[in-house]
């Protein structure tokens, strides 16, 4: 297997899934530029990552590699779960997180080019801070009573974990969802997580 990605990117996500499947991969990190390559987009016409190379498989989006790897390694429990409930939950968090939260980040990433006015830049940011600090609020809300999102770790905390790092990169105070800031401190402690950050050269 072979994963395309993106350091500190969504690809954070499979990439810590492969650790912990324990079995042999390949990682690489591509650039921007490479990305919207004709090699790379022949690969995947999205221009994005992650991607994922097994053999004759090429699957891009993060639900679908990270289902595909579960189907393929169950005793890894990349949901955190053996039962159907459990992974279940942990599903519903990874998705929350794959679209609704990973979406709203595209303002403060990528301002469109059309909008030129100074102010409105700004106010569409800060709209766009707000509600990521909204839904972060439904994780926070959840890790009051847990400490994880769902039965155990698993690859929606690594998510939330990924967006966290997202937001003090853009200066996105979350001090105030203290069970978060909790959290992150739980995830970024745990050996496996400190592999793939080094191997992204994050740490």
């Amino acid at each position: 297997m072979k994963l395309y990605f993106k350091p500190g990117a969504c690809s954070f996500v499979p990439h810590f899934a492969l650790e912990k499947i324990n079995q042999p991969y390949e990682a690489e990190a591509v650039t921007q530029e490479y990305m919207k390559s004709p090699e790379y987009l022949a690969l995947n016409p999205q221009g994005a990552v992650p991607l994922l190379v097994d053999g004759n498989l090429v699957l891009s989006q993060n639900l679908a590699i990270l289902t595909y790897l579960d189907d393929l390694y169950p005793q890894a429990k990349l949901f955190g779960s053996d039962s159907a409930k459990g992974k279940a939950i942990a599903f519903h968090w990874l998705a929350f997180l794959n679209s609704d939260v990973h979406k709203a980040f595209v303002p403060l990433f990528h301002v469109p080019p059309y909008v030129q006015d100074e102010s409105l830049k700004q106010a569409i940011q800060k709209t766009a801070k707000e509600n990521i600090l909204g839904m972060l609020t439904q994780a926070n809300h959840c890790l009051s009573k847990q400490n994880y999102l769902g039965e155990d770790v698993s690859v929606a905390d690594i998510y939330l974990f990924t967006i966290l790092g997202w937001c003090k990169f853009i200066d996105l105070d979350f001090s105030s969802l203290t069970h978060l800031t909790e959290f992150a401190q739980r995830i970024a402690a745990l050996d496996i997580v400190k592999r793939v950050q080094k191997a992204e050269g994050l740490i």
